[in-house]
């Protein structure tokens, strides 16, 4: 199972769309471990979730999300929380 994700930093206004195995071990890297620029944004909640069987199903989703209309539509559903 792959669950693709949405994070989103309230104090930065920025949003992180990606897919993993394990979203509870994602999380803590990015809101604790990372040493990339996400970790200087955080703190990351996770504002939508979506269950795949397939990592190939997964990262599909991912891309679609990652587009301009994609990307609306979840600063849509940001707006309305």
């Amino acid at each position: 199972m792959f669950t693709v994700y949405v994070l989103y930093s309230k104090s930065f206004e920025k949003i992180y769309i990606g897919y993993t195995s394990d979203l509870s071990q994602r999380l803590l890297s990015h809101n604790e471990l990372s040493k990339r620029m996400d970790y200087k944004i955080r703190p990351w909640i996770v504002v939508h979730t979506e269950i795949f069987e397939t990592k190939a199903e997964a990262m599909l989703r991912e891309k679609q999300l990652k587009t301009a209309k994609g990307r609306e539509w979840v600063w849509s559903i940001i707006s309305k929380a």
